[in-house]
């Protein structure tokens, strides 16, 4: 059986076994959600995918609007919400003015998205349904904590971004997606996940299979580990359980 089946098995089981009957995607016009918004169609399950602009790219949010347009034309259980929160995000930014952190405001959009998805998904009785891939949510942490990995289930969370390139592919997601170089578009411009990272996804999965590897390495595999380890390093509260206090009973 394709690893797709597998998935959409598996949504559609956790769901039912928790007696859920919707899921609740975020699209961003990247290849993540796209593929997660149409695994979660798969299972023939009521699916919201929700766009949630916040001083978006235009191309990212046309790319967004493309995908969401293919799948209610294909799937008949795939509804879409739009909901603009610039405003919100505005307002909020507004009361830091005279402290404007701007990679705390970055992560203030995914947690605003977070809030958002949420309420759509208890108004459902539905599952906030995760969209990051291995290498952000288990190799670098390339994600917002609360933010983009405030989810209830995450079906693809055990696959390379190659992997999720391919079986996009194979589901028919728009060529324009598949070739768009990926971004968290927490920022407003046009700045990439790479620009950001110094590697490229393709590099940095190299990296999580090979992180100790030791020798007979070119001057940038040299470097790819470095840029590999440092994220690791420094994202590592992302990925792993939060720490809990357990009281001594003779305390």
């Amino acid at each position: 059986m394709k690893i797709q089946k597998i998935i959409i098995s598996w949504l559609k089981d956790y769901s039912q076994n928790n007696n859920l009957n919707t899921f609740v995607v975020g699209v961003s016009g990247g290849v993540d959600s796209a593929l997660v918004s149409t695994l979660c169609a798969e299972t023939g399950l009521k699916t919201i995918v929700v766009s949630m602009p916040i001083h978006q790219h235009k191309s990212e949010l046309d790319r967004a609007n493309n995908h969401i347009e293919w799948l209610k034309s294909k799937y008949t259980n795939v509804s879409s919400m739009d909901i603009n929160l610039t405003h919100v995000f505005d307002t909020f930014e507004m009361i830091f003015a005279d402290n404007p952190n701007p990679l705390a405001l970055a992560n203030s959009r995914a947690r605003l998205r977070m809030t958002t998805l949420y309420q759509i998904a208890q108004s459902h009785g539905g599952l906030v349904v995760g969209t990051g891939n291995k290498v952000e949510d288990f190799g670098v942490g390339f994600f917002t904590k609360y933010g983009d990995g405030g989810v209830d289930i995450s079906p693809i969370a055990d696959l390379m971004k190659s992997e999720v390139r391919a079986i996009s592919k194979h589901l028919g997601v728009n060529d324009e997606i598949l070739k768009a170089k990926p971004t968290d578009g927490l920022w407003g411009d046009d700045r990439t996940d790479e620009d950001q990272l110094g590697a490229t996804y393709e590099e940095l999965e190299w990296a999580m299979d090979n992180i100790n590897v030791g020798s007979n390495l070119s001057e940038r595999q040299l470097e790819v580990l470095k840029i590999y380890d440092r994220f690791n390093r420094q994202n590592k509260h992302k990925m792993i359980p939060i720490p809990v206090f357990i009281k001594n009973n003779n305390i």
